[in-house]
């Protein structure tokens, strides 16, 4: 019996020790990234547990402000095609998740767009929300979050609206006409103010979701 109290005891500490050696996250550093509004036709944001606030540029300007360290980073790049692409890249090791997750202040990403200048805007994240304000986009917009929330004020989108959530709900208003658009929605475990489907219009909005609410309304300008 006293072996046994003893071994228990040796894991609790163990455990204990291990858990705030892993709960202890590498500092973190300031970054900030800035393209020239006028190259960019396209932005691509695909990251992981990090809440994504779009804001609209002061200058034209696209400007990126985000957080990393040594094991949560990320890939930026612009193509041949006027591309702007960001991607997380995570060399965390599987003991580096106990504890928690790193402060929320580190797990955000600040996006400055200049307006009705990009033809396609996609974000993409995991566990967070992607937030947006009054925005034109020429083109298409897609937006999906795995665990988090999709808002949105005062959108106005040329052609195409994709919006994709899961456990968190879609909300916010669209500038346009509700006979403007070919309606696709795709509600489980929640509610919705949007028709699952309506052929006639000249744009698209496609918008699905499971375990949470879907409300959008269309306003005029």
């Amino acid at each position: 019996m006293k072996r046994f109290i003893a071994l228990l005891t040796c894991v609790i500490l163990g455990t204990a020790c291990f858990t705030g050696c892993a709960n202890h996250d590498a500092a973190f550093s300031q970054k900030s990234y800035t393209a020239d509004g006028e190259e960019i036709t396209e932005v691509f944001v695909d990251v992981r547990d990090r809440k994504i606030d779009v804001l609209l540029s002061a200058d034209n300007q696209i400007h990126i402000d985000y957080f990393e360290n040594s094991k949560e980073s990320y890939n930026i790049s612009v193509s041949d095609g006027h591309t702007l692409t960001m991607t997380a890249q995570n060399q965390k090791e599987w003991t580096d998740y106990i504890g928690g997750k790193s402060a929320a202040g580190m797990r955000k990403i600040s996006l400055s767009l200049p307006d009705k200048i990009l033809t396609a805007l996609n974000l993409s994240t995991t566990n967070e929300t992607i937030s947006l304000p009054a925005l034109t986009i020429m083109g298409d917009l897609t937006l999906s979050s795995q665990g988090g929330n999709l808002v949105f004020d005062k959108l106005y989108v040329e052609n195409t609206i994709r919006l994709h959530a899961k456990n968190g709900d879609i909300s916010g208003t669209i500038i346009g006409n509700y006979n403007e658009y070919a309606i696709s929605c795709d509600v489980k475990k929640g509610s919705s103010n949007l028709p699952s489907r309506k052929e006639s219009g000249t744009k698209e909005l496609n918008v699905s979701n499971n375990n949470g609410d879907i409300d959008i309304a269309f306003i005029s300008e």
